[in-house]
């Protein structure tokens, strides 16, 4: 099963990704930890993504994909993934459908998890984590720059038939099964 588990920031995908990956026996890729790892492994595409954060660029949607393809032919991902914070553009969506349908794969299921704007300030202001941006400022640019540049991703996988919406609001175990039953 290819997943990806859609929302803004705060909405819980990282945390849900990592309980599914367990009950579903498949591995979690969060675009965070790919770059990271690449980096630390000094792959070719690590260090040219290195370059471009040091320098204080944006990594562009083609570099991303490309570190997203590059993961995903290891064997260990060889039965599916669970995608988190990948893809963030409909550019990136478009890309890597296009990767996948060489690979002779799709997309199995994109699941939209759906909380309101209030909800996702309270989780990240609260979430302890100690994020500089999160700021009930700074949470509100980043959430308009989520409804400008990531949202479209939703309407792109709802024209090819493939997204679910789901509430996310309630506890970790509900808000799993609902996922669970969007994909089953």
């Amino acid at each position: 099963m290819r997943l990806i588990l859609f929302g803004p920031p705060g909405a819980g995908k990282g945390t849900q990704a990592k309980l599914l990956e367990e009950k579903l026996n498949i591995p979690q890729l969060s675009t965070g930890d790919m770059f990271r790892n690449a980096i630390k492994n000094q792959t070719p595409l690590g260090v040219k993504v290195k370059a471009i954060m040091d320098s204080g660029q944006l990594v562009s949607d083609e570099v991303v994909v490309d570190m997203v393809a590059e993961t995903i032919d290891k064997a260990e991902f060889a039965n599916g993934y669970i995608l988190d914070g990948f893809p963030r553009t409909v550019a990136q969506s478009e890309a890597f459908d296009a990767l996948l349908e060489k690979r002779g794969e799709k997309v199995d299921a994109f699941v939209a998890m759906e909380v309101p704007d209030d909800e996702l300030i309270t989780r990240l202001v609260n979430r302890g984590q100690g994020r500089e941006d999160d700021t009930p400022d700074k949470i509100k640019v980043r959430l308009a720059v989520y409804q400008d540049e990531t949202a479209p991703v939703l309407a792109y996988y709802e024209a090819k038939g493939r997204a679910k919406r789901i509430n996310g609001i309630g506890s970790i175990e509900e808000i799993q099964s609902r996922i669970l039953e969007a994909i089953k």
